[in-house]
Parts: structure tokens; sequence; C-alpha cells
């Protein structure tokens, strides 16, 4: 784990944190456990090249699970693409910053938060990627209860028949979603397996071991095929209140539990 992305992996956690806290919203959670593959990714430009929104060669990262949006927008807040005292209107009325991923911030490819259609559009992407001979990667970052989505097989199949090898899922399997366990809502398992069959290439791995995460990026990026990666997380990670608790979905933080998880953060 380099210092770099640890402390962006703080720094993500508690502007997500407070700017929640601020706006009243909910979905710390989803944010939480994003956290550190956010990090990582924006902290080693052979992974995630997003030196401006504007670049036409830039690699493209499409957050699916949108309602997790206040993580990339302290991503993005911290690479640069904005400043933190614009980022403070998060959830506000007419402000850019929505509570759901919003394509009028700066860095943000689409606008996601109805679950199922960003797959569908990486693998647009891709393809126009493709058919003019560029070579810029599309990421994709779903829910795993994202997953019980009828569009996402579809666009699976899509990818797998036309050998996408420019575009990597990671599905973040914090096993929880909205009201109770995925298992309980709609079980997904053998969730590799299913993967596997549709033609995907496959690689789990630690959502919260930097090192892990760095490798096995790289590694999908050098794919000869559309490359899934399923992430292990813990919803809430790094607040020890917040982990594993599925009332963190919809659930606001009180001066308290802010004072609380920042503490936690920094080990203090």
């Amino acid at each position: 784990m380099t210092s770099s992305s640890l402390s962006i992996s703080k720094s993500i956690r508690e502007l997500s944190l407070r700017l929640v806290h601020k706006a009243k919203a909910s979905h710390i959670g989803s944010a939480l456990s994003i956290a550190d593959l956010l990090a990582v990714m924006i902290s080693d430009a052979d992974i995630l090249n997003l030196s401006n929104p504007d670049d036409p060669n830039r690699d493209r990262l499409l957050l699916s699970k949108g309602h997790a949006c206040v993580a990339l927008y302290s991503a993005l807040c911290i690479k640069g693409f904005f400043d933190v005292h614009e980022l403070m209107s998060y959830g506000e009325d007419f402000s850019p910053f929505m509570n759901h991923a919003s394509h009028y911030v700066p860095g943000v490819e689409i606008s996601t938060g109805a679950l199922g259609h960003a797959l569908s559009i990486g693998c647009g992407k891709a393809i126009a990627a493709r058919s003019r001979k560029e070579n810029w990667h599309i990421y994709t970052i779903l829910s795993d209860g994202e997953m019980q989505e009828g569009s996402n097989w579809e666009a699976l199949m899509f990818a797998a028949h036309h050998s996408l090898k420019n575009l990597t899922i990671i599905i973040d399997c914090n096993n929880l979603q909205s009201l109770t366990t995925v298992e309980e809502t709609l079980s997904l398992s053998p969730l590799d397996d299913k993967l596997v069959s549709f033609g995907w290439a496959v690689t789990t791995v630690n959502g919260h071991c930097h090192d892990s995460l760095r490798e096995t990026l790289l590694e999908a990026k050098k794919s000869d095929s559309p490359h899934a990666i399923i992430m292990n997380t813990i919803k809430g990670k790094g607040i020890s209140f917040m982990e594993g608790k599925v009332e963190w979905h919809y659930k606001s933080p009180t001066n308290a539990d802010l004072e609380k998880a920042i503490s936690e953060i920094y080990g203090q």
C-alpha cells in the first residue's frame, strides 16, 4: 500500500462524511465501501488516466451505483477537478453536486442513479473507442445488489460477444442493499461462475487492500477479454459503528457520529 493512496482514502472518507452530514443525506455506507478503490485508481495514472475531463484520450470511469456519488465527488475534488468550497454545496438546491451522480460535475462522465444503466453505456463507449482505434479504457463500478438488474446481463453478453477487452467492471460486493442482505433479497451466488459462463475473465479481490487492488486493476487493463473484478468489501468500511450495518444505507450521521467517525479515520 502506498502512503499516497492510503492518505487519499482517508481524505475521501472524511470529505464524504462531512458532505453527507451537512446535506443530511443518505448512502454514506455505500460511499465508504468504494473509498479504497477510488483512492487506488486516482493515485496511479497507469490505472486511470484522468488528466482532465475534456481530454479525448482520458480513460472513462462510470459510477453505475450513482447513489455513492459523494465518494466520487470527493475523489475528483482531491484530484483537483474543482474546489472543495464548490463541493460543499452538495445536496443543495440548484447545486451541480446532486445526491446521485451528475454529469454536470467535472470528471463525472454520465448521470447515474437508476441502477443498471451504466454498464450498457460503458459497452457503447468501448465500441466507440475501438471503432476510432483509440486506446482509452472504460471502467464501470457496479454494486452487488445492482447485479439483480436484467439490463446488466444483456450488457455482459454484448461485451463478451464483441470481445470488449477495453472494458473492466468492478462489482462492489458489500453484501447489503437497501433494507437487508443481497442474499435475502435475490441471491447472486455463484456470481463468479455466472460471469465466467457469460464469457468474462473474472478476478476476486479484497476491496480494502490497496496493493491487491492496484495489481488486479493493472492486470485487468491488459486482459484479452472484458474483465470483471469481484471486489469483496464491507459497507461503511473504516467507521466501526457503520461497518456491516444496513441502516447506513439511508441514515445520516449526527454531529456526534461525525466527530467519532473522523477521529476513527485518523486514529485519534
